[in-house]
This record gives C-alpha cells, structure tokens and sequence, in this order.
C-alpha cells in the first residue's frame, strides 16, 4: 500500500531549515491578507458617495455663508470634507491659492490610503524568493545526506528531499500571488478614489469662481 502524506507533515519534513521558511512565509501570508483586509475597508471608507455633503456645501457657497460650510466641514468625517475645509479656510485668498491648498491636502489624504500598501508589495516579491531560499537549503540537506551516506544511496530518501524543497517554494508562490493579486486590486480601488475626489474638488473650485 502507498504511504499517503498528510499535508501536515509534507510541510514539516524540511527540517529547521524548512521550518523556518515556512513560518516566516506563514508570518507574511497573514500579514498580507490582515493588510487586505484593514485597506480594503479603508479605502471603502474614503469612496462613500456623500451628495448630501456637496449640495449643502454648494447651497452655503452660494449664499456666502462660509462659517456654515466650515462647520459641515469639521463636523463631516471624509477624505472630501477635508479637502474642501482647507479651501473653504482660504477662500478671501486667490483662487490658486485655493486650490494648490486643497490639492495639498488631497496629496495626504491618498497618502493615508496608500499607507501600508508599499509592504504588500514587498511581499509580493520576497515570498517567492524566501520559498526558493527553503528549496536550495532543502537540496543541501538532501545531497548532504547522499554524500554522508556514501555508496549506499537510498532513492527513497534522496526523493523526499527533494519533494520537501519543492515545497517552500510552491508556498512562496502562493503567498506572492495572493499578495499581489491583493496590491493591484487596492491600487486600482485608490486610483477610482482619486479619480473622484479631483471631480468633486474640481466642481467645488468652478463653484467658487463663478460666486466670486
């Protein structure tokens, strides 16, 4: 009868070596969906349609009512309240000064969402290279031990060797997949959130300069 092998084992037989690698790709693997996830629910947040925010914005614009618009501002907690809070505390100033403030603080609210995206990019890379590192060591150890068991070489042995280094890599892959699979997918989702805010903060500059 063949011997089955349990997942469990196949990713346990690579001895210290191996085990390190697999924990540290273990590590990663979560520190990339736990990013996913926190990101995804962040950026949601920044892309909330607020309408209700922008007409009342206008309607106090065009009754010059600014200590109004402030308030909704500071009282509004989104990426576009923000931004158009600095315009709104300018708005004695030139029309470039507005703006150049606004876009300041659009800069740094697309840094906010951006944050933490740099490492999931960075383990999109390294996942695959540190399970390729577990393949060389496991080969190592697998010719280590033909050479130490001299002219007797078990096939058996030599085999499992080399099955067990194939395996941090195949995990590598795995985990750099999914990580950047998951880093273009929150790129995309912040270059829409872009796209948005420039539209608003573009309809709120025309707004202003046609109540000047």
């Amino acid at each position: 009868s063949k011997k089955t092998l349990s997942i469990v084992e196949l990713l346990t037989s690579g001895g210290i070596g191996g085990n390190l690698v697999m924990g540290t790709l273990g590590i990663l693997s979560i520190v990339a969906i736990y990013i996913l996830i926190e990101r995804y629910s962040a950026i949601k947040k920044a892309s909330q349609e607020n309408d209700s925010f922008l007409k009342s914005i206008k309607n106090f614009v065009e009754e010059k009512d600014f200590g109004a618009a402030k308030t909704l501002c500071k009282n509004t907690d989104s990426a576009i309240s923000r931004m158009i809070e600095k315009g709104v505390d300018r708005i004695d100033k030139p029309m470039t000064d507005i703006s150049a403030a606004i876009e300041n603080q659009g800069k740094l609210e697309v840094f906010k969402m951006e944050n933490n995206l740099a490492n999931l990019a960075t383990i999109s890379g390294a996942a695959p290279m540190i399970g390729f590192l577990g393949t060389v060591i496991g080969m190592i150890v697998a010719f280590h031990e033909m050479a130490s068991a001299g002219g007797n070489i078990d096939v058996a042995m030599l085999s499992q060797g080399i099955y067990t280094a194939m395996v941090t890599t195949v995990a590598g892959l795995v985990v750099g997949i999914t990580a950047f699979i998951s880093y273009n997918f929150l790129v995309s989702k912040v270059d829409k959130v872009v796209f948005t805010l420039e539209a608003k903060t573009t309809e709120f500059l025309d707004l202003l300069h046609h109540n000047a």
